[in-house]
């Protein structure tokens, strides 16, 4: 990304970004900061029964109510390549014994394709919640507590990886399209 500076010449976006690493799942910043936390994994809880809903979001609310530091909860949509998906359909099409299978499955096929068409973007949304430390231990510390308290409202999550944080970037610099560098060819 290309950024023109305020002061007459030119920037590229990493001159003034403070990110010095992404490394094991922290971004590391100029001034000393991680920035690091938890990937949430989705659950429908309005497939619950109501008093396990009440359980999840009472639980959720007490969750929230501990937290005694800055954090920047984070929805992000990750662009999903189907073409796994369209190969195994494929695949079990090729071994489907009966017609009524194979035309299920050539439905599935051709639904598939249409999502892989200009009119759809097809994302999956994915939750985090993200905090700064500067210090090893603390932040060691914050990871276990936020997934031991969101598994206590029945919610599995996760430390973000660094793709996670580098699809997050992206996300937010390059509104959603991920960058490859390569070589330029003539």
């Amino acid at each position: 990304m290309f950024i023109e500076s305020s002061k007459g010449g030119s920037k590229f976006t990493e001159d003034w970004l403070p990110i010095k690493n992404i490394l094991n799942g922290m971004i590391q910043l100029e001034n000393g900061y991680y920035v690091t936390g938890i990937k949430i994994i989705p659950k429908n809880i309005f497939i619950l029964d109501n008093q396990e809903r009440d359980n999840v979001l009472f639980n959720l609310r007490n969750f929230y109510n501990i937290i005694d530091y800055e954090f920047w909860l984070v929805v992000a949509d990750r662009p999903v390549d189907i073409n796994a998906y369209l190969g195994h359909l494929q695949v079990s099409y090729n071994k489907a014994k009966t017609a009524a299978a194979r035309k299920i499955i050539m439905q599935d096929i051709n639904k598939a394709n249409a999502f892989m068409g200009a009119e759809y973007n097809v994302v999956d949304t994915e939750y985090f919640i993200l905090f700064k430390e500067k210090k090893l231990e603390i932040i060691q510390k914050r990871l276990h507590n936020l997934m031991a308290n969101l598994a206590n409202a029945g919610i599995n999550s996760m430390q973000v990886s660094n793709s996670d944080l580098r699809m997050i970037l992206d996300n937010f610099l390059n509104g959603g399209s991920s960058t490859h560098f390569g070589t330029v060819m003539s």
